[in-house]
């Protein structure tokens, strides 16, 4: 949006004026008009199977198939109207706790219902504030959270860390040059104590960029984008890996809550495939690759990734590979959506 005469060249700069004055007046609108369509958009992609369209219980295709406690009801005001918007953010965006007796520690105030997924690892965070923001529309509440402001805070923390950090360079080897003068002129040994303050200095604005920069990554860049995992080193005695196996059937369910979207037998969603025969269709080392990072494989998939390391994507893909239920006699129905 972004001359010949005087007259001409004060029109144009009228117009410009003018038009500027509408973006200045709009520019706010037009943001949150992009953001909500953004935020819909996501949703449909990765909630709407268990949320349902407009938020609303049994709504969701996916709803009936899910275990208590049920998806909330999204659309209802008195109880979403006592969520702070960081609330719900943090709700999507967060790590998976084991929930298993004896598992992870779990405070009063932290979510923790595995079958409702995590996109701590999968989104940007400024998609999970669109989230937010369609996600508080269903309820005809408005974002209060200043997306942009906090966008354009983070940027100009990085500009400031990065000019800090390149005036302590200068500084730093100024005084290393200094010492290095000073000692070839005296026929002695470079003495590092000399401009080891300024050296410091320079570490630790440089620390202090690195973690700048990382914030506003965070903030405008998906985690996952273009990080390949590494093939896996699977091979362990027969009784290593069953004990594997046993930690993750229980991570499956208590941590990564699997069966929210993935059937075994009878029980379990029905966003993703059944997993019952995964023994005899599913490589481990791919299953593996998998977990940790769905969209490096399939950038397109509705499967978040869930932030396994290495250890708990060992033991989920070891599991699966336990699960050999006959061939059904009849195919399995297929559910789009």
């Amino acid at each position: 949006m972004r001359a010949r005469g005087r007259i001409r060249v004060a029109g144009t700069v009228a117009g410009l004026v003018g038009l500027w004055g509408l973006i200045g007046a709009g520019g706010c609108s037009m943001f949150q008009s992009e953001q909500s369509a953004r935020g819909q958009k996501l949703y449909a992609h990765y909630c709407m199977h268990c949320h349902g369209e407009h938020g609303r219980q049994n709504e969701g295709f996916n709803w009936s198939s899910m275990t208590v406690p049920k998806p909330k009801d999204l659309s209802n005001k008195s109880e979403m109207g006592t969520f702070k918007d960081e609330d719900i953010f943090n709700t999507i965006s967060r790590d998976m706790k084991d929930t298993s007796p004896g598992g992870d520690k779990i405070g009063d105030d932290e979510f923790a219902v595995p079958t409702m997924p995590t996109f701590k690892y999968t989104l940007s965070e400024e998609e999970i504030w669109s989230i937010v923001g369609f996600v508080r529309s269903l309820h005809g509440m408005k974002l209060e959270f200043n997306v942009e402001g906090r966008k354009k805070e983070l940027e100009a923390a990085e500009k400031a860390a990065q000019q800090k950090y390149e005036e302590a360079k200068r500084v730093a080897e100024e005084a290393e040059k200094k010492a290095n003068d000073e000692a070839e002129k005296k026929g002695v040994e470079v003495d590092d104590n000399a401009y080891a303050k300024e050296m410091q200095a320079m570490v630790q604005a440089k620390k202090e960029f690195d973690q700048a920069s990382e914030a506003f990554k965070n903030f405008t860049t998906r985690p996952g984008k273009g990080v390949n995992i590494a093939r896996p080193d699977l091979t362990m005695k027969p009784d290593a890996e069953a004990k594997l196996a046993e930690v993750g059937k229980r991570l499956y369910v208590n941590k990564y809550g699997c069966n929210g979207c993935h059937k075994i037998g009878d029980e379990g969603g029905r966003v993703g495939p059944a997993l019952d025969r995964a023994g005899f269709r599913l490589n481990p080392t791919w299953v593996y690759r998998w977990l940790r990072n769905p969209q490096a494989m399939k950038p397109d998939t509705r499967m978040p990734s869930l932030g396994l390391n290495d250890t708990d994507a060992k033991a989920v893909s070891l599991y699966l590979k336990t699960l050999r239920a006959p061939k059904p006699e009849k195919p399995i129905e297929k559910i789009e959506g």
